[in-house]
């Protein structure tokens, strides 16, 4: 039965079930399209083309049985959004992972599994316990104390699917990823237009809450806060950097910091509070000075903002050139998975090439 492929294809279309049966050209009534999606019937070969054609997927798509679901889905959201919103990227999110899992699948590769650290989940007593757990994470994954250059690439490394998509109330989302008869992968959605400092303490964010087990009482948020802050800024460097103890640090400092870290300066001030290298009082001060450049609202653009592709996932399109490059698909199957046109795929190619 297609039900669920065919909700899920609609959602991340952005179709409601009139704007689909427009989309046809009328082929089929809306009310036509909601029984397939509730397996109260089945199209007929020229419906289920039409509906494929539409969505802009393969009528094999739509008739597969493997499904995938999320679950214990965490929103970084607006106030405000609506649960349309958010079932929507659900699907988006859905939608992507399954062509992200099928081209793994035609490569024979076992990445669909992430690459849980050995000592996690690491328990939290309180929040700095958060601190532990990433010195833990930063040992488990053999990543030293340096800076780390492309965030987004080492979690794909360790099996995290990470997506970037154009979303506009919410900053992304993480969630577990269940499919038939397979361990549950793990998936974090980021948004595409953010600045790369903000997508990169998302990136540790979500992290945090994957790899830590806070105790009642402990607001898990504040604890992946830490968590991010501790994993992108070890202590013991930054300490080096700037000192034990500061009565102040200036605008250029921490921008001269930005750079090394790959972080916001906002980021910084608040890990520099954290650390008790600055007091409270000291960091309430430089976060009006940023609240009166308006660095503290969007677009959040502080001097030497990382541009959005600086974080941007690139693992699912090079797997897609490479099940190409080795005969595993053709070029209208690598578009499709893409999501883009062949023409468009032959001008990617073009300058992969150059």
């Amino acid at each position: 039965m297609i039900g669920n492929k065919l909700k899920v294809a609609r959602s991340a279309s952005g179709l409601s079930l009139r704007a689909l049966a427009d989309a046809m050209d009328g082929l089929v009534s809306a009310q036509a399209i909601g029984k397939y999606e509730r397996n109260e019937d089945m199209p007929s070969s020229r419906v289920l083309i039409a509906l494929a054609k539409a969505l802009h997927v393969s009528e094999e798509y739509l008739l597969s049985e493997d499904e995938l679901s999320l679950e214990g889905v965490d929103f970084r959201k607006k106030v405000g959004t609506s649960s349309k919103e958010e079932a929507a990227l659900e699907a988006r999110a859905i939608h992507m992972l399954e062509r992200y899992l099928a081209v793994e699948d035609m490569l024979h590769m076992r990445s669909v599994e992430w690459e849980q650290p050995r000592s996690a989940p690491h328990p939290v007593a309180e929040i700095r316990d958060a601190e532990d757990a990433a010195r833990s994470v930063r040992e488990d994954w053999g990543l030293g104390n340096d800076p780390i250059p492309q965030l987004a690439e080492l979690l794909e490394e360790r099996g995290i699917k990470v997506l970037s998509l154009d979303l506009d109330n919410v900053d992304g989302l993480a969630a577990k990823v269940r499919r038939k008869e397979r361990d549950a992968a793990r998936v974090i959605v980021v948004k595409r237009s953010t600045w790369s400092e903000r997508k990169r303490f998302n990136l540790a964010h979500e992290l945090g809450h994957m790899v830590i087990a806070p105790s009642d009482g402990v607001d898990e948020e504040k604890a992946a806060h830490r968590f991010a802050g501790a994993f992108l800024m070890p202590a013991d460097v930054l300490r080096a950097e700037v000192g034990a103890h500061r009565s102040s640090i200036s605008i250029g400092e921490l921008v001269a910091l930005k750079k090394r870290f790959g972080v916001s300066v906002q980021a910084l001030a608040y890990r520099c509070k954290d650390l008790g290298i600055i007091s409270q009082p000291a960091c309430a001060r430089l976060f009006k000075v940023f609240a009166e450049r308006g660095w503290r609202a969007a677009p959040y653009e502080e001097p030497e903002s990382l541009a959005p592709e600086v974080e941007e996932p690139r693992r699912f399109e090079r797997l897609c050139f490479r099940a190409l490059a080795e005969g595993v698909i053709g070029e209208s199957r690598a578009a499709e998975l893409l999501g883009i046109s062949v023409r468009e795929l032959d001008k990617r190619l073009d300058q992969v090439a150059v």
